[in-house]
C-alpha cells in the first residue's frame, strides 16, 4: 500500500502546499503553514487503518417526495430569503461584517420562533451570558424561553444540546471561527478547527433533525474566513450586507439547497433592533433628487421581488494626465465596457472626463440589466440635463451597441406603476408586454438612447428661446 504524502496547509487562507514554508503564497502571513494529516478531515475517518465497508441500500428515482418541514420564523423577509423557514436537519451558514446585525437579526429569530412554542438553544463564543440578556432585553425578547449558553469546546456544545431533556429545534452557534475540539491539534479559528466544528454542528443536524445556524466571520474581501470546503458542507450561505452610513441592511442568499439562490430580504436597523421594509424600492427612492442630471432609476430584479433604486452618475472634465473612475455598488469593469461602447458606437468622448458611479443608498447591483440605466445616467451627466422623473430604463448592452431583453420585464414595469412612474425605457420585447400599460419606448441600440437624451436637451433649449 502506497504511503500517503503529507501536506502542509496554511491555517490563515487554507492554501496547501507540497511542503513546508515560512511564508505562505496565498495570504503572505508567516509560521502558519502546519503539517495536515491527510488521511483526516472531510472524507477521512479517525483510523489509518482502512476497514471493510458495508453495502448501503439503494433506492429507485421513482417515489412519493414528501415536502421539506420547514420552521416558519414569522420574519417574512427571513423565511423570504430561507425559502419560506429553517428547514429541520439543515446547516444554515450566516455571514457578515464585525456590528452588521448578525446576532440581532437571529436573536429575533431565536425569540420570535420562541414564543411559537419552538425550543431554540443559542450558544455564543464570543459573549457571556450576561452580555446576551442585554441585547435580548434591548429587542424585547427577555420573557421568552430561548436557553442561552456560554461555550467554545465543541464536545460540550454537543453534549449540552444532546441532553437538554429534548433535541433543539433550532440552534445557533455565534460564531464558527471560536469553536474549537480536542480531535484536532490547533489554535481556534485555524483552518482545521473551522473544519472539524462545522462538519460536527453538520453532523448533529443531520442525525438530530434540528436546524442548526452558524455564524461565520468574514474577512477584508467580504468572503466568510476559514476554509472555502465549509460553504460546500451547509445547505445554505447567507450573506448580511449594508452600509454603515444607512440604516438598511440586506440579507442575500448565495447558495439554497431547499430554495432560490437570489433572493434577498431588506431589514432597517433601529434602537429597537431590525425592522423588516416590506417595499425597498420606496425605501431607496426615498431621497431622490428628480431634477439633477446624471440621475436614471434602474427597474432590478432580485430572485422574485423586483426593486427600483437610483443610479447616478458624474462626468466632469479631468485635471489629471489619466481620466480617474470610481465605482460604488456596480462592477468597474462593467462601466469600462459601458464607456468603451459610448465611445466606440455613439460618439461621446469621454476619455477626457472623470466619471464616478454610485448606487444609491449603498445598494449592490450585480444583473446586466443595469447597462442600460447606467448609460443614460452617464449621457445624462455629460449632457448637463435631467431625464424625465417618471421614467425607469433597463436592458443589456452588447459590445455591438445593441440594446438586449432582459427577463421578467413585465414585472419590473408593474412595480415601477406601482410606485407612479409613468414611462419606461426597455429593449424591444415582442409581445412580452401585450396588454401592459403606461408609455413604454422601446429602443434597439444605445446610439438610439443619446439620440433621444441629446434630443431633450435640444427641445429643452427651444422652450427657453421661445420663453
Amino acid at each position: 500500500m502506497a504511503k500517503a504524502r503529507a501536506q502542509f496547509v496554511c491555517q490563515n487562507c487554507g492554501t496547501v502546499h507540497s511542503r513546508w514554508a515560512g511564508k505562505c503564497d496565498g495570504c503572505g502571513e508567516w509560521n502558519t503553514i502546519i503539517e495536515d494529516d491527510p488521511t483526516g478531515g472531510i472524507g477521512g475517518g479517525p483510523g489509518k487503518v482502512p476497514k471493510k465497508g458495508r453495502a448501503v441500500a439503494l433506492t429507485a428515482l421513482s417515489g412519493e417526495i414528501e415536502e421539506a418541514p420547514r420552521i416558519q420564523t414569522g420574519i417574512s423577509e427571513l423565511d423570504r430569503v430561507t425559502g419560506g423557514g429553517f428547514v429541520r436537519g439543515s446547516a444554515v451558514l450566516v455571514g457578515g461584517d464585525p456590528g452588521i446585525g448578525k446576532s440581532t437579526v437571529l436573536m429575533q429569530a431565536a425569540a420570535a420562533l420562541s414564543r411559537k412554542g419552538q425550543k431554540v438553544i443559542y450558544v455564543s463564543g464570543e459573549e457571556a451570558v450576561a452580555q446576551i440578556r442585554l441585547r435580548a432585553q434591548r429587542l424585547g425578547a427577555e420573557t421568552t424561553d430561548v436557553l442561552l449558553a456560554a461555550e467554545t469546546n465543541v464536545e460540550d456544545i454537543l453534549a449540552t444540546l444532546a441532553d437538554s431533556g429534548k433535541r433543539p429545534d433550532l440552534a445557533i452557534i455565534d460564531s464558527i471561527q471560536t469553536l474549537w475540539s480536542d480531535t484536532a491539534d490547533s489554535a481556534p479559528g485555524t483552518v482545521t478547527q473551522v473544519r472539524v466544528g462545522a462538519q460536527a454542528m453538520i453532523r448533529f443536524a443531520k442525525q438530530t433533525g434540528a436546524a442548526v445556524v452558524l455564524v461565520g466571520h468574514v474577512t477584508k474581501d467580504g468572503q466568510i474566513a476559514g476554509p472555502r470546503v465549509v460553504e460546500h458542507m451547509v445547505d445554505a450561505v447567507l450573506y448580511f450586507e449594508g452600509d454603515r452610513g444607512h440604516d438598511y441592511r440586506i440579507l442575500r442568499t448565495v447558495k439554497n439547497r431547499f430554495g432560490p439562490t437570489d433572493e434577498i430580504g431588506v431589514f432597517e436597523m433601529s434602537d429597537k433592533g431590525l425592522r423588516e421594509v416590506s417595499n425597498p424600492s420606496a425605501l431607496f427612492l426615498s431621497e431622490r433628487n428628480s431634477k439633477s442630471p446624471g440621475a436614471a432609476v434602474f427597474a432590478g430584479m432580485e430572485g422574485t421581488r423586483p426593486v427600483l433604486v437610483e443610479i447616478q452618475a458624474l462626468v466632469a472634465p479631468t485635471s489629471l494626465g489619466t481620466a480617474r473612475r470610481a465605482v460604488v455598488g456596480w462592477d468597474s469593469a462593467r462601466l469600462s465596457m459601458i464607456l468603451a461602447v459610448l465611445e466606440a458606437h455613439c460618439g461621446v468622448r469621454l476619455g477626457q472626463h472623470d466619471v464616478y458611479l454610485n448606487v444609491a443608498g449603498g445598494y449592490r447591483i450585480s444583473e446586466p440589466a443595469a447597462d442600460l440605466a447606467v448609460a443614460s445616467a452617464l449621457v445624462s451627466s455629460l449632457a448637463g440635463i435631467a431625464l424625465p422623473p417618471d421614467c425607469v430604463y433597463f436592458g443589456e448592452v452588447s459590445l455591438s451597441g445593441a440594446v438586449r431583453p432582459v427577463a421578467q420585464a413585465a414585472q419590473r414595469l408593474k412595480e415601477a406603476e406601482k410606485l407612479g412612474f409613468t414611462k419606461a425605457v426597455l429593449p424591444v420585447s415582442g409581445d412580452a408586454l401585450k396588454g401592459a400599460g403606461g408609455q413604454w419606448t422601446e429602443i434597439e441600440s444605445l446610439p438610439d438612447l443619446v439620440a433621444r437624451i441629446a434630443g431633450s436637451k435640444l427641445k429643452a433649449r427651444q422652450n427657453q428661446d421661445e420663453e
